[in-house]
């Protein structure tokens, strides 16, 4: 019986039983030389230039989205798969790995907002999202999309930037969902719900922090007794690079990467005063898009808002997520190219084109429903103690069971307890 974890045992609560021993990683390929050329002068270009134009606060920022491309690429820290496994068949890594970004994430917030801190003039904001149809509907519904689309909000971005074809696709449906929520808003919204509960505003940020430490480690024994009764294969590897050009080529640990993207969110906070988000940004894109092309949403219900309609009058290069999004996409690009995977697909099946389209349509209206994603919701929900967040992650774990359901259809597997990974 092989262990994903230690060799100590069966007995003992850290082992992680899997049904054969994970394969041994290959070697990375060869550098690829111009996607990397390439991807590094769009780096240093945008970052001179957006800290130049708007400033340092807003130069910091596209910089941290590097970073999260970065490492996104190099562990293939992915949500999409961790839950598509665990439901499949009982594999818990993702998911645990999850757990040690949340906790990472919320002890570097609870730290930051107890201490009131904040730089380039910004102040700690955690808010807690809404309860009601709207959060329990738009989380299945995202969490469908994820299965059909490949990829979630996080991971649409970082597979784009590695060149995956398809989830381009995925993206552009992605942007087509934000707006067509936009569009139907008045229709969308207004749902009943009740107010957002934030734990530190009951037990204070120590109290909060306590609880949401306390539910994560019950979550990792939890899937532990899941994945020993179940024994499913072990996570597929990826090639890998060895010693000291591991951390510049990859892959990293996923659970390195899980404590790099918390630290990297909780640097997110501290610099902008809210929660690391990605799928906002889709809404503003596909609005400015139609602009172009000589269309008016400004006069939607949903951009005459206040806050969205000076997010809409304003460059993209002001808006936080834009910033991230846009560094996480070519961040993952210098990281493929220096792992030798940055490699455009030309061939596509039709339903594989299908499924990714569909599922960012979904993924694109349910997010903004829930008030979030895999980013904005559940890491930034669950990391500033709100009730929102949790109840998201329940609900996704519903729609990715449905998602495995519909995936067949268009000619998409899921894990099986056969097979030699998963």
């Amino acid at each position: 019986m092989a262990t994903t974890e230690t060799q100590a045992g069966e007995k003992k609560l850290l082992d992680f039983p899997t049904s054969c021993a994970a394969p041994i990683p290959r070697p990375e390929e060869p550098i690829k030389i111009v996607p990397l050329a390439v991807a590094g002068a769009f780096a240093v270009g945008l970052t001179w230039y957006v800290w130049a134009a708007h400033g340092a606060k807003f130069g910091v920022l596209i910089i941290l989205g590097l970073l999260l491309g970065l490492a996104l690429f190099h562990s293939r820290f992915g949500f999409t798969s961790a839950w598509r496994q665990l439901i499949a068949v009982g594999n818990g890594q993702g998911l645990r790995a999850h757990t040690l970004l949340l906790g990472t994430a919320a002890t570097l917030i609870a730290l930051i907002v107890g201490t009131g801190s904040g730089l380039f003039g910004s102040t700690p904001n955690p808010t807690a999202g809404g309860l009601g149809l709207a959060l329990f509907v738009g989380a299945t519904i995202f969490a469908i999309g994820m299965q059909l689309g490949g990829a979630c909000a996080s991971g649409t971005l970082f597979a784009v930037g590695s060149g995956q074809s398809t989830i381009v696709l995925t993206l552009g449906g992605f942007i087509t969902g934000s707006v067509l929520y936009t569009w139907a808003y008045p229709l969308l919204s207004g749902w009943p719900e009740f107010k957002g509960i934030l734990l530190a505003d009951h037990v204070g940020w120590f109290g909060s922090w306590v609880i949401t430490v306390a539910v994560l480690a019950a979550i990792v024994v939890g899937t532990r007794f899941v994945q020993k009764r179940r024994n499913p294969p072990p996570v597929d590897v990826v090639p890998t690079a060895h010693g000291f050009a591991r951390i510049f080529r990859g892959s990293w640990p996923i659970l390195v990467g899980a404590v790099v993207l918390g630290v990297l969110a909780g640097a997110v906070f501290l610099v902008s005063g809210g929660i690391w988000g990605v799928t906002s940004a889709f809404s503003l894109w596909g609005a400015k898009i139609l602009q172009v092309f000589g269309l008016h949403p400004e006069t939607w219900e949903f951009w005459r808002l206040k806050a969205n309609a000076a997010s809409l009058a304003a460059p993209i290069w002001k808006d936080k997520n834009s910033l991230t999004d846009i560094g996480i996409m070519i961040g993952a690009g210098v990281a493929a190219a220096a792992a030798g995977a940055w490699k455009i697909h030309s061939s596509i099946p039709w339903r594989t084109a299908v499924a990714a389209v569909l599922g960012g349509i979904l993924m694109g209206v349910g997010a903004r429903m829930a008030g979030g994603c895999n980013i904005g919701a559940y890491l930034g929900g669950i990391s500033v103690g709100s009730l929102h967040g949790w109840l998201w992650g329940v609900f996704a774990l519903g729609g990715t069971w449905i998602g495995l359901k519909l995936r067949p259809l268009f000619g998409l597997g899921n894990p099986v307890p056969t097979d030699s990974v998963c």
